[in-house]
């Protein structure tokens, strides 16, 4: 019989800043960052706020020029610098996946930074999806000054590792207000 280990992580805001929060997974706590305007019940395209709910892990993406030897059960894709993700209202392919070039508002999925070097894609609003709801809701990597997100996710790149590990296709993320 096999142990399916189910992983789930749950995070509450720290008080302050209300962009900051600690999430809690497999005995651990680990601290995260938010979107700048905390969490919200209800989620508007660029709010700049993390959505309160439970969002499966789906799958994810990661720099393999960056990043080797991941270990996880999550399904990750090599980033590829024509990835891209809609957020546009008008589109009827918002909070999608796309491929650029593109003349419809997007997020590229490969940056200079580090944030997306691993970005794992949560289920918020892809079924049903509500168009100016919110799209590109990821948990990613931070910044390396802890500033906030337009609205994800974000840990450091050792924690990461740690939470991928732990992680499986069962595992789901519960963000408290």
């Amino acid at each position: 019989m096999n142990n399916i280990n189910n992983t789930n992580l749950i995070i509450r805001a720290n008080n302050y800043p209300k962009n900051t929060g600690l999430i809690k997974f497999a005995h651990q706590s680990i601290p995260c960052i938010l979107g700048k305007n905390g969490i919200v019940s209800h989620k508007s395209e660029g709010d700049g706020a993390t959505p309160w709910g439970k969002f499966k892990i789906l799958y994810g993406f990661y720099r393999s020029d960056r990043i080797r030897h991941l270990s996880t059960k999550i399904k990750l894709f090599p980033l590829k610098k024509n990835f891209g993700w809609c957020d546009d209202i008008s589109s009827p392919l918002y909070n999608r996946f796309i491929k650029l070039p593109t003349n419809l508002r997007h997020e590229n999925l490969w940056r200079n930074d580090h944030l997306y070097d691993i970005c794992l894609v949560l289920d918020y609003n892809l079924h049903p999806r509500k168009r100016n709801s919110g799209s590109a809701i990821f948990f990613h990597l931070k910044h390396h000054d802890d500033r906030p997100t337009e609205g994800c996710i974000a840990i450091s790149l050792q924690h990461m590792k740690k939470v991928l590990y732990s992680c499986d296709v069962h595992s789901h993320i519960t963000i408290h207000l």
